[in-house]
């Protein structure tokens, strides 16, 4: 069988740093991971970002230059991972960049995601293939999430449903069930409010393995507050993201005086309710729950998780073979070659689209 070499490029929510991953296809099936490389955001780059969230003075112009930035990260990016792989451009079919997301409205028909798709083709001298939500969106869709498809392909089982969680700065889920097609939604926000307050309290990016929350208790009276948003009462498809779930939406509902520590704690508790709800609320008999991104290496996190769905397993995706680190940028890898190849892509069970398209649009370099 003749195979392909695709290199999938995912900075998420978190806004923590660029992953790329190398991926081998036979004819757009995916068929292993091979090789992953990452480089981090400087604390300019992040909070240039972040600015770009709400509207502001002169912000065409710096999502303009923000966006070469990034596609200069994702390039140098793409350049470490050939080099410890001893792979040159002209071994990979093309490269799938899924961009930064800075805002992301469906029910205003748009999402935005940073990247120079021709620049990024120009430095690393590979086909560049992005902007995937766009055609989604115009199909009637969220726009995402795009992944479910992939998950279903890489991780679904013959007997029995799965289910797939993502915790990356916002949690999504999909739901695997045999021979029928994925579902999936975004189910509120991950690691993106713990990481928010870390940031505010501690001037820490993140709180490595939960050591802090550790430390704190539920806040039962803040976590019913954080619960009361309406979107967590409507029906899929469904997406959000930091228009929703940024660091105001925990300051406004602080009673004041609260143990920073606690306030972490809840926090963790209340990603957990909010995908262990949907998941008993989408796959009442699911059994095993396989956990991706930056959340599973969060010891309170997967304890919280765990106690709300007492009936299944908690895993990681490596126990089926795929770093969970790896799995949104391989993701990302095999829509460029669904686009290489002409292959609709997009998941209308997930995202509410009227039709699977092809997404994405591509530069050669």
């Amino acid at each position: 069988m003749t195979t392909q070499l695709y290199i999938g490029i995912m900075s998420g929510t978190s806004m923590d740093g660029a992953d790329a991953v190398l991926i081998r296809t036979g004819h757009a099936r995916f068929l292993a991971a091979e090789a992953h490389a990452f480089l981090p955001y400087t604390g300019r780059l992040k909070n240039e970002l972040l600015k770009l969230q709400n509207s502001g003075a002169d912000e065409l112009r710096r999502s303009r230059l923000l966006a070469q930035e990034l596609s200069r990260l994702y390039a140098r990016t793409v350049h470490k991972l050939l080099n410890e792989t001893k792979l040159s451009p002209a071994h990979i079919t093309a490269l799938g960049c899924h961009g930064q997301t800075v805002r992301h409205a469906p029910e205003q028909g748009y999402s935005i995601q940073l990247a120079d798709l021709p620049l990024l083709a120009e430095l690393t001298g590979i086909t560049a293939v992005g902007d995937f939500r766009s055609r989604d969106l115009a199909a009637g869709g969220q726009g995402a999430p795009l992944v479910p498809a992939f998950h279903q392909a890489v991780f679904s089982a013959p007997d029995e449903t799965r289910a797939v969680l993502n915790i990356g700065g916002i949690a999504n889920i999909s739901i695997l069930p045999p021979g029928a097609p994925a579902i999936g939604f975004d189910t509120g926000p991950g690691n993106m409010l713990a990481d928010a307050w870390m940031q505010r309290v501690w001037q820490q990016p993140y709180d490595a393995n939960g050591a802090r929350a550790a430390q704190g208790k539920v806040l039962p009276g803040l976590l019913a507050r954080l619960l009361g948003h309406p979107y967590f009462e409507q029906e899929p498809p469904k997406s959000t993201g930091r228009e929703l779930f940024a660091l105001p939406y925990l300051l406004g509902r602080l009673a004041g005086g609260e143990d920073p520590q606690d306030v972490l704690r809840t926090l963790n508790a209340f990603t957990a309710e909010t995908a262990a709800a949907e998941i008993r609320r989408a796959a009442p008999e699911i059994r095993r729950v396989y956990v991706c991104g930056g959340g599973v290496r969060n010891a309170v996190l997967m304890s919280e998780l765990a106690g709300r769905l007492p009936q299944a397993e908690i895993r990681s995706t490596a126990d089926l073979g795929l770093d969970p680190q790896q799995v949104e940028a391989a993701a990302f890898a095999l829509l460029a070659a669904c686009w290489i190849h002409k292959i609709p892509s997009s998941p209308p069970q997930a995202t509410g689209a009227r039709k699977a398209c092809i997404l994405g649009c591509g530069y050669y370099p």
